[in-house]
């Protein structure tokens, strides 16, 4: 598969989709782009962030923002609360636990089921 091809396919921001799975771990891509993903954390996963292109704002409590740029990882641990934004479209990965709910038990207008993140585009 050829992640950017699969991207240019995926025309909604913050809708991850389900590109792989790994044992228990699903990999997904998403495209980012505005403030529209709300506070939350995953109380009994981490949750692995890897920049494709572009460049993403991560905001984690008890931390300073920071910029995370093409090529940049991050893991976010259970628990903790966070959120990201992007001023210009920003493609990512994440690796996370099959459980993993999108948005914690935060529900917005964002929010998306396992089924639709399964659902190819």
């Amino acid at each position: 598969m050829n992640i950017q091809n699969y991207l240019s396919k995926i025309d909604q921001y913050f809708s991850p989709k389900v590109i792989g799975e790994v044992n228990d771990v699903f990999v997904k891509v998403a495209k980012i782009k505005g403030e529209d993903i709300p506070w939350h954390n995953h109380a009994k996963e981490d949750e692995a962030f890897f920049i494709l292109n572009g460049e993403l704002l991560f905001e984690e409590e008890g931390k300073e923002p920071f910029t995370m740029k093409k090529g940049d990882f991050y893991v976010v641990k259970k628990a903790v609360n966070h959120r990201v934004s992007a001023n210009e479209e920003c493609q990512i990965m994440l690796i996370e636990n099959k459980s993993t709910a999108h948005t914690g038990e935060v529900e917005s207008a964002v929010t998306k089921s396992i089924e639709e993140q399964l659902k190819s585009t």
